[in-house]
């Protein structure tokens, strides 16, 4: 199978008919063999009765109902690991997105040989309280990750199948599918500008509280993504810079007693315990060790989960084994 479109869906039942013609017609129009796996998560209209309306009309529409909101990360993950086309393609349910969008999209994954090709809403038809911190988050983003795209939260994307069933995407990292799959080894990202249409009906979503979710996810999947497999570089750096800190500390206080005995013969003017520096020195020896310590402890559990480590096979040639599996190490 050519494609398949994945398309989280709430509270969208006004949306869902003409969205599936429009799907049909790009899809006829290019020859190309499809399934579009709606997923309707946790709607409290009839988008559930619009979804089986649309499948009794054309098979190729499929769906899958959560019996409560879970998020858009859920249904995606949910949907990825359903979705059986070489192409996968996400897009949002309102109308907002194009499918106008789908063969060129395509074209970059198959001919240009791109794992993820991710839409650019360069003019945008939202108020400005979505667009600037939209902006704000997207800078903060390619600054941390370094993978150059101007539209992280874009719900129009392109990727290889290969990517999807690859990744698990969970909370609201559904912004961060690039961030995860570059970590992942998909390193072929790029961007492509796509039509951002006005909201036809119904209302957005999504709230302010998704930006500080979304800031907080991002800084975990780099942490993980950096140091999963080797975090005594992470808590042992810290570790030794704290102890060399306390360290120093210690040996000043020591070299002010000692002086203060033997050389100069000046009393200390307070008790080495009545010195600020000398508390200093005790909590960042002691920090210092157990930054270390638990470094330590970690590096000791990833080592065994690498022993466990599952890794990905991209091809294979001369073997009776399936392709992209998942084969253990």
């Amino acid at each position: 199978m050519d494609i398949s479109v994945v398309i989280p869906a709430k509270d969208e039942q006004e949306s869902i008919p003409e969205l599936s013609q429009w799907i049909s017609r790009v899809m006829e129009q290019h020859g190309f063999s499809y399934e579009v796996i709606f997923v309707d998560d946790g709607s409290t209209d009839n988008t559930w009765d619009a979804i089986q309306k649309v499948n009794l009309i054309n098979p190729a529409f499929k769906g899958v109902k959560f019996n409560r909101n879970f998020g858009k990360s859920a249904a995606l993950h949910t949907a990825f690991k359903l979705a059986v086309g070489d192409v996968v393609i996400t897009m949002d349910a309102d109308l907002q997105d194009s499918p106008d969008e789908i063969p060129e999209l395509y074209r970059l994954i198959k001919s240009e040989g791109h794992h993820l090709v991710s839409g650019w809403k360069k003019k945008r038809h939202d108020p400005i309280s979505k667009t600037i911190p939209s902006r704000f988050f997207n800078f903060v983003t390619r600054r941390i990750s370094g993978i150059k795209l101007h539209d992280f939260n874009c719900g129009l994307k392109a990727y290889h199948h290969q990517v999807v069933k690859n990744i698990s995407v969970y909370g609201e990292m559904h912004r961060y599918i690039p961030v995860i799959a570059k970590w992942a080894g998909f390193t072929k990202i790029t961007e492509k500008v796509v039509e951002h249409r006005e909201r036809k009906y119904g209302r957005s979503k999504f709230g302010w509280e998704r930006f500080l979710r979304g800031f907080l996810d991002l800084l975990s999947i780099t942490f993980i993504g950096r140091f999963a497999q080797r975090p005594m570089h992470f808590f042992g750096t810290w570790g030794i810079i704290s102890f060399l800190f306390g360290l120093g500390f210690t040996i000043k206080i020591l070299y002010d007693k000692v002086d203060s005995v033997f050389i100069s013969k000046v009393p200390l003017k307070r008790d080495v315990t009545e010195q600020p520096v000398f508390y200093l020195a005790l909590v960042a020896l002691v920090i210092g060790v157990q930054l270390f310590l638990t470094g330590f402890l970690a590096e000791l559990l990833a080592r065994q989960s690498v022993s466990k480590k599952k890794y990905l096979v991209i091809d294979q040639i001369g073997m009776d084994e399936v392709k992209s599996k998942k084969l253990k190490v």
